[in-house]
């Protein structure tokens, strides 16, 4: 299924106590705020809901996981609130994935970017293909990847995330994010993705699940800062999205 929503599309399916939450937009999943949004709060609630024992975050399409944030709403951000407020919402949701209850498997099927490299650090477990490049492009466009930054270096630690923020127009290939603990599994294809993404979720779905969500809070342990760090690196971001050179990278993005 591929959306023609302009604001995005969220779908959440759940089966055998297994929830795959589905999001799409046509500039390559990439993110308005009103898309974030919605995913968050739809963490925060299969979070509450015990018939849920895993969750699996995926995107519409065989091309782009995700392209990070929305850049017709970046460019029409016009003051530091409005600059805050956008990027809060990645804060959010990264926020709603580190406290959810259940463990979040990323099924990584493209070229991920920016934001979308954030949505897969938060993930506690995340299978990929080939195909699944990376790159953190902020400093391109005026902007610098603070708000993911706590989350990327958490999971590749503070060299690799370095080795991507500073050389912000190169890809790295999904072998180089599994070599630094950002993916877990690489696949060949879609197909084979989806098929261990279902088996690994099915047997994560036949654990405890009292030990499941002990494993989960053991492992993001020393965290609860984030709250309010994230929001503060999103400050940073909504005053540098307002400068004179961001505002002129981001039309030559666009165009």
């Amino acid at each position: 299924m591929t959306t023609t929503r302009s604001n995005g599309s969220l779908y959440t399916h759940i089966e055998n106590h297994i929830a795959t939450l589905e999001f799409g937009h046509l500039a390559s999943n990439s993110f308005p705020s009103e898309l974030l949004d919605r995913l968050t709060k739809a963490i925060d609630t299969l979070s509450k809901d015990s018939s849920v024992y895993v969750i699996i975050l995926k995107s519409e399409g065989e091309k782009a996981f995700c392209a990070g944030a929305s850049f017709d709403e970046l460019i029409s951000i016009i003051n530091l609130e409005e600059g805050k407020q956008f990027f809060s919402g990645f804060a959010n949701v990264i926020n709603a994935m580190r406290k959810c209850k259940q463990p979040i498997i990323g099924r990584i099927q493209g070229k991920t970017v920016g934001g979308g490299v954030g949505l897969a650090s938060a993930c506690d477990y995340c299978m990929a293909t080939e195909a699944a490049s990376i790159k953190l492009s902020e400093l391109t466009i005026g902007i610098g990847p603070f708000v993911i930054e706590p989350a990327v270096s958490r999971k590749i630690g503070l060299a690799a995330f370095e080795a991507l923020a500073w050389d912000a127009s190169q890809w790295k290939n999904a072998y180089w994010a599994k070599d630094q603990g950002l993916f877990s599994r690489v696949f060949e294809t879609i197909s084979e993705l989806d098929k261990e993404v279902q088996l690994f979720a099915e047997k994560l779905a036949s654990y405890n699940p009292k030990a499941i969500q002990a494993m989960k809070e053991v492992n993001w342990k020393g965290t609860a800062h984030w709250k309010e760090l994230l929001i503060e690196r999103a400050a940073v971001s909504g005053e540098l999205v307002l400068s004179e050179l961001t505002k002129k990278a981001l039309e030559k993005f666009k165009k």
